[in-house]
């Protein structure tokens, strides 16, 4: 592959910045995608200024080559030697996606997690990432909070191997009931919407156990969820035949 030599613009000290349409961009978010390593070593060789780049899309968000690695649908080849070599030459892998407005400065790690991208949250996390960064889209939370919310449950279990805390709706949503009791003997004690909540995010994830021990505590097993689901609804469409009779039950007994 031949690499163009067009620069990016520098804007009021915050580093180089390239438009997503720029050469330079495209060629380096192929070989990024592609897993192209010896490739990305070189152009980042001919272009050091890219390690702390930021390439900046129609909407005015800006991003970082991090990002672009972890970004959808992840999973890209050689992921863990792109971030490795990306760090190398100056990435910050604590670094929030620039938007206007300011919502939502997702990190590369928040990426990985919507991802489901388990070799990438590996590689940031043993490169210094902050698994409790927040930022994260709809609840502008942790990584977690993202993998919880689109359901990458293997990315959201990896974040707890590498010791991710929990909110007591994430907890329910994973199935750990033991955090999910720490967490109703905390104060302030969660509200009857907080349990209802959590309730849900149990059904959804499929979790029976934990289901009854907040339905126990008053959830309202009718309430639709904010994607406008139902508990029972969301457990019909995870397919558990034993959870899916439990609350067919339980809304006929509500």
């Amino acid at each position: 592959m031949k690499f163009s030599k067009r620069r990016g613009t520098n804007i009021s000290g915050n580093g180089t910045i390239l438009p997503i349409d720029d050469a330079l961009s495209q060629e380096v978010s192929t070989v990024i995608r592609e897993g192209e390593f010896a490739e990305l070593a070189h152009i980042l060789t001919d272009h050091p200024e890219l390690g702390t780049a930021r390439i900046v899309d129609e909407r005015d968000v800006q991003r970082t080559l991090l990002h672009m690695a972890t970004d959808w649908p992840g999973r890209f080849p050689s992921v863990a030697k792109t971030i490795a070599l990306l760090v190398k030459a100056g990435a910050d892998v604590n670094a929030g996606v620039i938007k206007p407005g300011g919502d939502s400065p997702e990190t590369p790690l928040h990426w990985a997690a919507s991802c489901d991208d388990v070799a990438a949250i590996d590689a940031l996390l043993d490169h210094g990432a902050n698994i409790e960064a927040p930022g994260a889209v709809i609840t502008n939370g942790t990584a977690m909070s993202d993998a919880v919310v689109f359901s990458k449950w293997k990315a959201a279990r990896r974040l707890v191997e590498r010791g991710a805390e929990t909110t007591f709706w994430q907890a329910a949503a994973l199935g750990l009931l033991d955090r999910v009791e720490a967490h109703y003997g905390r104060k302030p004690t969660p509200t009857p919407a907080d349990i209802t909540n959590a309730f849900w995010h149990a059904c959804r994830g499929g979790h029976r156990a934990t289901a009854e021990y907040l339905q126990a505590l008053g959830a309202d097993v009718c309430q639709v969820g904010p994607d406008g689901h139902t508990a029972l609804q969301l457990a019909e469409k995870g397919g558990d035949p034993a959870l899916i009779r439990w609350l067919r039950e339980k809304e006929f007994d509500a």
